[in-house]
């Protein structure tokens, strides 16, 4: 039996059941099934086990309205080098549907959660106050923090707690981070319902500073009918979720205005659970002149297109070429195949802005630095790594239905499952084993992407970047350099927030 087609018939079930021997997701499987009404339950997690519900139209949110930036979280502290907050993290109702109200999960009542802006070198301090039904955190995501600041699952804040992160950035670094929930086996519903946000870090020296800038935070929602924002179900947890409706800074397809001088700068986080973005601009090019990491050592010009898994931020410069009027063009997240279970097998395409173009200048290239950072040369790497991502059905009685894996292990805060020297430089090879596209990320550091293989074929990369993210296609081996500064407990994990909940998640011990 085809593997999706075997998912496909699990989907219309309000239940799982599974009967046997433990069987690998990948392939194609022929299984015996004398009872499917029969079969057991996949493991009950924040409404798994909820009953389908009918949907909000993908028209119910207005549409049309002007890009606003997003809101930008005050500093308590007047000068320089400092800066100080608060985050409140607690329910909200908000009007996204005419008429009705929705309940979310916001930061100080913000959808998505307010910028955060900083400078590199500050000292920062944010006080958290957790106001939400459950324990949370904050991962302050692709930033080098010290470990005991990074939200760790291991470092929950209780339902009523508050505490305070504290930590200085590199005087080195900038780029478009993020910040979003890490609680073991909560982390998809906490992010789902609203809590992710974006950091913008500037530098000084930044060769791109005199260019119109805008940060697009793109989140996905999913809403019923009545508009209620409902549980993750049984397919949601085997491929992540995706809503009907992908929102830009918390607004439904709304219009950018281009700028008048026909080059703008827009930096583009990607916060949804499990959607990928396959950014297209038609009849326009793009020039990617950032990564997760930062600047990029030279600019990528004249791209059609861009693919931004979940979690990955880029930096890009967008400039008008062969239109000259107000016109829309639309910003679209064209259709991709990750290798989705039991459903279809690429995404749909999804308009995410009306761009209107205003300038009445002639199209021309961007006028870019030929050099946006320099790069030092990486060591040669001292030590190996091997990290193997893979999926398992169970269908022997009782067992767990769904399993998402690192090298065999579902996760386990008491177990250490690497260990890295501080100031070392490794070669981590990072292996997709399974059907479907997994984005790879790692805390507390970035990393230089080498290579990558599939099928036998190496490819080199074609330009130096910084990432803390890297999607793998199906059965692609990435192998990365990379060095951890800071010692303590790290997690790496699939950022497909359901298969991180699931255990698609380790821990690594830096010394």
């Amino acid at each position: 039996m085809d593997r999706r087609n075997f998912f496909a018939g699990l989907a219309g079930l309000s239940t799982l059941a599974w009967t046997g021997a433990p069987l690998r997701a990948k392939g194609t499987m022929n299984v015996a099934m004398d009872n499917m009404s029969g079969m057991a339950k996949m493991p009950a997690m924040n409404g798994m086990d909820a009953p389908a519900q009918r949907l909000a139209a993908t028209d119910a949110i207005p549409i049309g309205g002007v890009l606003q930036p997003p809101r930008v979280l005050q500093n308590e502290i007047s000068g320089t080098g400092k800066f100080k907050a608060t985050l409140v993290a607690a329910p909200a109702r908000v009007s996204l549907v005419p008429g009705q109200t929705t309940e979310i999960w916001s930061y100080n009542g913000s959808f998505p959660g307010p910028l955060i802006e900083l400078t590199a070198g500050d000292e920062v301090e944010i006080n958290l106050h957790n106001r939400l039904p459950q324990a949370t955190t904050i991962h302050w995501h692709g930033l080098p923090v010290p470990a005991d600041q990074d939200g760790n699952p291991s470092d929950a804040v209780p339902a009523g707690g508050s505490r305070v992160y504290r930590f200085t950035l590199p005087t080195d670094i900038s780029g478009l981070y993020w910040y979003h929930p890490h609680p073991h086996k909560q982390s998809a519903e906490q992010v789902y319902r609203g809590l992710a946000g974006p950091i913008l870090v500037r530098t000084k020296d930044d060769p791109l500073a005199a260019l119109p800038e805008r940060v697009l935070a793109i989140t996905d929602l999913r809403l019923t009918a009545d508009g209620a924002i409902p549980a993750n179900d049984t397919m949601d947890w085997m491929n992540g979720r995706e809503g009907q409706f992908v929102l830009v800074n918390g607004q439904h397809r709304p219009k950018l205005v281009f700028d008048a001088n026909g080059q703008e700068r827009w930096r583009i986080l990607n916060a949804t659970n499990a959607r990928y973005l396959r950014l297209q601009l038609p009849g326009h090019s793009l020039a990617l002149v950032g990564t997760d990491g930062g600047p990029l050592e030279r600019a990528q010009i004249g791209l059609r297109e861009i693919l931004v898994a979940p979690a990955q931020r880029v930096d890009v410069v967008v400039y008008a070429t062969g239109q000259r009027s107000m016109s829309p063009s639309p910003l679209l997240a064209a259709p991709y195949n990750r290798g989705k279970m039991g459903g279809a097998a690429e995404d749909a395409p999804v308009q995410l802005l009306d761009v209107l173009f205003s300038t009445t200048r002639a199209p021309s290239p961007p006028t870019l630095p030929p050099v946006l950072r320099s790069w030092p040369q990486w060591p040669a790497a001292a030590v190996q790594k091997r990290v193997v991502m893979s999926e398992s059905m169970s269908m022997a009685k009782g067992q767990q239905g769904m399993q998402f894996l690192l090298n065999g292990k579902s996760f386990d805060m008491a177990r250490v499952d690497l260990i890295s020297e501080m100031g070392v430089t490794e070669e981590w090879t990072i292996v997709n084993d399974s059907d479907m596209d997994h984005p790879f990320h790692i805390h507390g550091t970035q990393f230089l992407v080498v290579e990558r293989e599939i099928g036998g074929q190496i490819r080199k990369e074609t330009f130096r970047a910084l990432y803390d993210t890297v999607n793998l296609k199906s059965q692609e081996t990435v192998r990365i350099k990379i060095v951890q500064t800071m010692k303590g407990i790290r997690m790496f994990h699939c950022h497909l927030l359901e298969h991180e909940d699931l255990g698609m998640m380790g821990r690594l011990n830096v010394i």
